[in-house]
């Protein structure tokens, strides 16, 4: 068992223990208290562990490219080592490794990808999970793999999780292990706490400098100091003024060169060093020298916004366990002081413990990765074993959003793209757009703006620059002045150059083509159509989003956005102008065409309304005529629907209805379709729908006769009977008097004078039916209705007479109408 000389570690005491353990089980848990020199000694002191047999890696991932780097050169110095040689490390920037490398520290995304490359992790003989208890959605997403392995195909490979948080249940089920836990004390530390809370982040800045200056004079010793972001940390060391001490910034964007400033060793000749740091030095990092500890209170940290499927960036409170952990950083060498800009009441009402990733994060690559998996080894998702499964919400986000880019088909299997995609090693979105990109110089545009999505927005400080991306591509192409500008260029420029090399393009191609059609293969939910208001615009995903009015892309009726702030509402960071005219075909490929039939009410035509729709958004929209043939079922449900007001049933057809309801009672041999409205209603098909196959408009529609329609229904036989035995009228005296049928009994109206000399009450039905006859004054009231003329010219006539004698003399009143003709 490896033993490091001069030093003295206080995980020494439990190295015995840990090796007496994996030499009998396949799993443990370390607990262990920062600054026990878990991170250096572990993986050394396991080198010569007789369960190797033969595989000769030990692999520990850590959450961080610093953490990594930082942790392998430690331990290389306690071997007495150059870096890379039996201990070597590999980040998503660097990798510096070789054959003779025993032990390889390596981030966490980097090692899902050589785990889905090499499934049975061949050479490798144990897996250390350091800072564990920090739940990345990388390390979940590790841990469940390799324990899938372990009880699959590996059950030689040893699982050694390491945290300084003993509350680990939950870990302890999936592994089913025991811990072991380090007893050794980490130095005392003395916490105060502010008397007045900081409730506005922007205060922050002013508020720690004037503490870094006060605890500076007060005490000895190098202090740390822990603020949310970088935003905060250069305005910090804009207002310190402390000539004699080393300021230095130390978060994971910086240079590797600046980050080793403030993790090299510290002598006696030094100034005093005042580091300013994100919660990047939380865990795994040892600062040398810090006996102070200065805690704003604050983290950044990724959140999904359940609104927009957008994942952003949240300053928050930290939780109860992140504050020990800052703590913890005064008593790694010696006993040390906390400043806790915050209140003893706040203290109480911060949170136990941060939300895991796995909860609340954006999970396309986290499920892309999963169905890999699957596709590899048989094993779903639900099978995996995660501390925490992720919500069905967030799983079906992160499942549309890979269908739309094509890694996944629609039953949700992965696709040969998907695939393509996970070995490229970059977020899917960012992968798809460049594995789309087809000409050389379309790639290196691709590379480089993938390279300037993954980084930090080099105009996000200047509000008034244009969001317009080709700006950003713009700076890129020449060095700028600034040293800070200068760094993020370098940063930009060598991920550029890493994706140029994966695409298998030299290293000095230049960039050329439309960087909206790219970033539509990355970002096709996030497709923005202008809405009325100039700046704000419609997302293809859901959602709206805005960006300042004087911007030169607020008038463009079409963006491709790849950044977006959300604060209080959604604010368009970087985009590229669209031409509506010609999209792209991954946006056309996947729109769908749709077309709407339906009755303009102002004209009452058929218009048939053309559209091309992506997500929410409709990119194209057409109104043209229709034709018949497609305006026959909007006609045909219109008529259903408006059945009296959409036809005209003027009085021919109502008679022509009446007449073979008549005939219906009489003639029951014959098989008379019903012409009542409720059952020619529900026949409309059957008897309407020959006669307007051709007509497109309402208006057409009126001018249909439809007495000849419901005759053709009949039938020719049916119409000759109802002709000959309910004519529409019979003639008397050489007078056409026309039956109406719509009566309780068909009646015949005239006036009184076309009666004389009609001694028989007409009938009809082969005389089964005797007509009603109206008798009409001369001003074509009705006077008298009768079906016995014989009787009422005797009886009733002479009252009718005397009446009409006496308001019309001049009409011709006989006395006996059955002889006047």
């Amino acid at each position: 068992m490896f033993k490091p000389d001069p030093i003295s570690l206080p995980i020494q005491n439990t190295l015995p223990e840990l090796h007496d353990h994996l030499l009998t089980h396949q799993n443990c848990i370390l607990v262990a208290s920062p600054g026990s020199g878990k991170t250096s000694l572990v993986p050394l002191s396991l080198l010569q562990a007789p369960w190797r047999n033969g595989h000769n890696r030990i692999i520990m991932l850590e959450p961080r490219r610093i953490a990594a780097r930082a942790a392998a050169k430690q331990m290389a110095c306690l071997y007495h080592e150059t870096i890379g040689q039996t201990i070597g490390y590999r980040t998503r920037m660097e990798k510096v490794a070789s054959s003779k490398t025993r032990i390889e520290v390596v981030t966490h995304g980097l090692f899902l990808r050589h785990l889905l490359n090499n499934p049975f992790l061949d050479q490798v003989a144990a897996i250390i999970f350091d800072e564990i208890h920090e739940r990345s959605l990388e390390s979940d997403l590790c841990l469940a793999l390799c324990r899938d392995l372990q009880k699959n195909l590996r059950p030689d490979l040893r699982l050694i999780a390491m945290s300084a948080t003993p509350s680990l249940s939950q870990l302890q089920k999936i592994l089913n292990c025991q811990i072991i836990e380090n007893k050794s004390r980490i130095h005392p530390v003395t916490i105060h706490h502010r008397q007045r809370d900081i409730h506005a982040i922007k205060d922050l800045p002013k508020i720690t400098a004037a503490e870094i200056e006060n605890v500076y004079y007060k005490n000895q010793g190098n202090i740390l100091v822990f603020l949310p972001g970088v935003t905060e940390i250069h305005r910090t060391m804009n207002i310190l003024t402390l000539p004699d001490a080393e300021v230095l910034p130390l978060y994971g964007e910086l240079h590797s060169t600046e980050q080793d400033k403030a993790l090299r060793s510290v002598s006696a000749k030094d100034k005093r060093r005042i580091v300013l740091t994100t919660s990047i030095a939380e865990t795994s990092l040892t600062v040398p020298g810090v006996r102070i500890v200065i805690d704003g209170g604050f983290r950044r940290a990724p959140q999904l916004d359940g609104d927009t499927g957008l994942t952003r960036l949240l300053t928050r409170r930290i939780s109860r366990a992140a504050a020990d952990q800052r703590a913890g950083r005064a008593g790694r060498e010696a006993e040390g002081i906390v400043y806790r800009l915050w209140t003893q009441a706040m203290q109480r009402s911060f949170i136990p413990h941060d939300s895991p990733e796995i909860l609340s994060s954006e999970l396309s690559e986290f499920l892309l990765i999963c169905k890999t998996w699957t596709d590899l080894m048989g094993t779903s998702i639900k099978e995996l074993v995660f501390p925490d499964f992720p919500s069905n919400g967030l799983l079906e986000a992160a499942s549309n959003l890979l269908t739309l880019l094509g890694a996944l088909n629609e039953k949700g299997l992965i696709t040969d793209f998907g695939k393509k995609i996970i070995q490229f090693g970059a977020h899917p979105r960012l992968a798809s757009m460049m594995l789309r990109a087809n000409s050389n110089e379309e790639k290196a545009l691709a590379a480089d703006l993938a390279a300037l999505l993954e980084e930090r927005d080099p105009f996000c400080k200047n509000h008034d620059q244009s969001c317009d991306i080709q700006t950003r591509l713009n700076w890129l192409q020449t060095l700028p002045h600034n040293q800070h500008d200068k760094e993020l260029w370098h940063r930009i420029h060598h991920i550029g150059q890493e994706y140029r090399k994966r695409l298998k393009i030299p290293l000095t191609q230049k960039s050329l083509g439309n960087p909206a059609k790219l970033l539509c293969a990355a970002f096709p939910d996030r497709l923005a159509q202008k809405r009325d208001e100039i700046g704000s615009f419609r997302l293809a995903g859901g959602g709206s989003a805005y960006l300042s009015q004087q911007d030169i892309l607020a008038k463009e009726k079409l963006l491709i956005v790849a950044n977006i702030h959300t604060q209080k509402k959604a604010r368009i960071c970087l985009a590229a102008r669209m031409n509506s005219d010609i999209l792209p075909d991954f946006i056309l490929n996947r729109s769908r065409q749709v077309e709407n039939i339906s009755i303009d009410p102002t004209t009452g035509k058929v218009i048939a309304r053309k559209q091309v729709k992506f997500g929410r958004l409709i990119l194209q929209d057409r109104n043209d005529i229709a034709p018949a043939e497609k305006a026959y079922p909007v006609l045909l449900s219109y008529v259903k629907n408006n059945f009296y007001k959409a036809l005209n049933w003027n009085e021919a057809t109502k008679q022509l209805q009446s007449r073979a309801s008549w005939a219906r009672q009489y003639l029951t041999e014959e098989k008379i379709p019903d012409l009542t409205d409720d059952k020619l209603e529900v026949h409309i098909e059957k008897w309407l729908s020959p006669w307007i196959t051709q007509i497109n408009n309402l208006k057409d529609l009126k001018k249909i006769d439809l007495k000849n329609i419901l005759e053709a229904y009949l039938g020719y036989d049916i119409c000759q009977k109802l002709n000959r035995l309910f004519p529409e009228f019979i003639i008397l005296n050489h007078n056409k008097f026309y039956i109406d049928y719509t009566q309780p009994a068909p009646i015949i109206s005239a006036h009184a004078q076309k009666f004389y000399g009609i001694k028989d009450t007409p009938s009809i039905a082969k005389g089964q039916i005797r007509l009603q006859c109206c008798l009409l004054s001369p001003a074509n009231r009705p006077q008298a209705v009768t079906s016995d003329l014989k009787n009422f010219w005797k009886e009733g006539w002479k009252d009718m007479r005397k009446d009409m004698k006496g308001r019309y003399p001049k009409h011709h009143w006989p006395e006996n109408p059955m002889n006047d003709e």
